[in-house]
């Protein structure tokens, strides 16, 4: 097990935090494991009712640790990526109301622990005033994973496409917009949300102790957690994405990175009320990875007709094990993360000079490729 990871259970409710501060969560293979084993304890356990996942001062999780990925072997990074993988798997099915508090940096692999939790069992997905949500892989040579390609192309109109391919960041307003997250609640009141979910969830036990098995009703487990979060919330402000729809959904359609940075620098010349919005993604889009600019699009095109979570996953898998392989990953967590002189050196350097069938190819990485 690990230190990084406490575990506590209070009333029926199980309490996940996780408490690597100093590297703001970062997700490292014995967290996933500490993850995954707490998680199947408790979705068997009949006197826990619900899972809370939580984070520290800072933030939820800021990710995998890209750090320990960029000094281990590719096979040490596609052994994390599988573990991770299989976390996310679970809690996407996970069958009791599993509550991620998504406060402060939630990005990569915490949008991962958080982002799926499925309503079908109740679950609840919180954002605080402090919340930021991001993916942004294709600044470090990578590709949006985690099965999120799924949740960015379901996000209304093309706001996934331009926050992925730009490695964009937004907060709480936003990521319920997106389809993210379901309550805001002021960052104050989490613990005592925390304490309300504890003493309900023991309601529960007790109110269900003649139902077969210890469990209640669909309706009460489908709604309980749901309630005592909305009783916590507040109306979010205006999603500041909801006022970019137009201009973005004009500039990120269709399949070809090419053209989306085409659209975009035509916006930025023009004179309308995007053009100076349209300038800032273009800017961005060119100082991302061009390789994994368009690995992202195609993942974006390709997630929603592959019919479940898992089978995203599974393109993750393929994709993680076909990154690694180039120089683009480490040369991205080098110049951004290790020597931080944010001076990449892309292969190739222009999304022009990607070519079409080595993007494809990476689709067809891994063992069933």
């Amino acid at each position: 097990m690990s230190e990084h990871v406490l575990a506590e259970v209070r009333g029926g409710l199980g309490t996940l935090t996780l408490d690597r501060p100093r590297a703001l969560n970062s997700l490292d293979l014995g967290m996933v494991l500490a993850l995954e084993r707490h998680l199947l304890e408790w979705a068997e356990a009949p006197e826990v009712r619900a899972v809370v996942v939580r984070g520290g001062e800072r933030g939820l999780c800021a990710g995998g640790d890209v750090r320990a990925l960029f000094r281990g072997s590719d096979a040490d990074a596609v052994h994390f990526w599988t573990e991770e993988y299989r976390l996310n798997a679970l809690i996407g099915r996970y069958p009791k109301p599993y509550i991620p508090l998504m406060d402060g940096i939630t990005m990569g692999g915490g949008l991962g622990i958080s982002a799926h939790a499925p309503l079908g069992s109740g679950s609840v997905r919180v954002v605080t005033e402090r919340t930021l949500v991001s993916m942004p892989e294709t600044r470090i040579g990578f590709t949006p994973d985690v099965g999120m390609s799924l949740l960015l192309a379901n996000a209304p109109g093309e706001l996934g496409t331009h926050l992925c391919l730009t490695s964009g960041q937004a907060g709480g307003a936003d990521a319920i917009l997106l389809g993210w997250a379901d309550v805001m609640v002021p960052s104050a009141r989490l613990d005592a949300l925390v304490d309300a979910l504890a003493e309900a969830s023991a309601g529960v036990v007790a109110g269900a102790s003649g139902a077969a098995g210890g469990r209640g009703t669909e309706g009460e487990e489908r709604g309980w957690a749901y309630d005592v979060a909305a009783s916590f919330a507040v109306e979010p402000p205006p999603a500041p994405l909801a006022q970019e729809r137009q201009w973005v959904d004009d500039a990120y359609a269709g399949e070809s990175a090419v053209g989306i940075a085409a659209r975009l620098a035509e916006l930025a010349a023009g004179e309308g009320p995007a053009s100076e919005a349209a300038g800032a993604a273009l800017a961005e889009l060119q100082k991302m990875c061009p390789f994994s600019v368009a690995v992202t699009l195609a993942a974006l095109r390709r997630s929603p007709k592959l019919g479940s979570l898992d089978a995203v996953l599974d393109q993750d898998l393929a994709l993680g094990e076909a990154l690694i392989a180039r120089s683009d990953f480490r040369e991205g967590v080098r110049a951004l993360l290790i020597d931080k002189d944010g001076a990449p050196a892309w292969q190739p350097g222009r999304i022009e000079d990607v070519n079409p069938d080595e993007v494809d190819a990476a689709f067809q990485a891994g063992p069933n490729g």
